[in-house]
């Protein structure tokens, strides 16, 4: 029987949150071993044993694992128990183009796929809600993380100081080059560069910085904050790059639920 291999986080008690590995799975090439995005060229069947295998280790159903179909934009979905009961296609609908995902229903287990962009995980602990966010570089100067934690504030009354989060693996500093396009876009947004940016022969972007430091401006505390060492880029062996293994391959889920 296939187990998903999983890097845990310990964000707080009576919560699960995670990131997959490759290992523990059935997928093959590009996408072994473990892989439940669906929109990356992976094959259905393997797919779906892997999003059983994972259910499993989580105790849950199938229908209680919730992943949207990403686009690099800032549109936030909230799970609510009603959102449960939908048709399926309904559900692929409302999760079409959302990059970020917040609930407060216990048991269901949220997430996103990055395969080199930023996942960033977030509990309430107040009012035990979650969000889960994926934050490309786009996303990222959209302030994605910063709209999940505004969305928390008006759907439960989240408040930052009350907060705690994950940032989980992603390209790193040293990896992340990119054209002058990109860093001016960054600039132009407003960031400190001098904090997130560093010019060898060409710009390098620290999006996993970038992200942290929008959280702390909102007044999640520093000590609330675990960011993850993992470069995917460099590690092509745990975790799923884009950039290396190129587009068509597999994708990292990073999920959180209270149970």
């Amino acid at each position: 029987m296939t187990t998903p291999i999983l890097t845990y986080y310990n964000i707080s008690p009576g919560v699960t949150a995670f990131s997959t590995t490759r290992h523990g799975g059935v997928s093959q090439g590009l996408y072994g071993e473990f892989n439940i995005n669906r929109y990356c060229g992976d094959n259905d069947e393997c797919i779906e044993k892997n999003t059983e295998a994972l259910c499993r280790k989580l105790g849950i159903v199938t229908d209680h694992l919730i992943m949207p179909h990403q686009t690099h934009g800032t549109e936030i979905r909230q799970i609510a128990t009603d959102f449960l009961t939908l048709p399926p296609t309904v559900k692929t609908l409302l999760l079409e183009g959302v990059d970020a995902l917040i609930t407060d229903v216990k048991n269901v287990c949220i997430g996103v796929s990055t395969a080199d962009c930023i996942p960033i995980l977030i509990y309430d602990e107040c009012h035990n809600a979650v969000a889960a966010v994926h934050a490309g570089w786009r996303g990222t100067v959209g302030r994605v993380a910063m709209k999940a934690v505004d969305a928390m504030r008006l759907s439960y009354g989240s408040h930052p100081e009350s907060l705690k989060a994950v940032i989980g693996p992603g390209i790193s500093l040293d990896a992340f080059e990119v054209g002058d396009e990109v860093y001016e876009e960054f600039a132009a947004a407003g960031f400190n560069m001098s904090g997130i940016s560093i010019r060898k022969d060409k710009w390098h972007i620290d999006l996993k910085e970038c992200n942290r430091s929008q959280l702390v401006s909102l007044g999640i505390p520093e000590s609330s904050i675990d960011v993850s060492p993992v470069c995917t880029f460099g590690n092509t062996g745990d975790y799923f790059s884009a950039r290396r293994l190129g587009t068509m391959s597999g994708r990292i889920f990073t999920g959180i639920m209270t149970v």
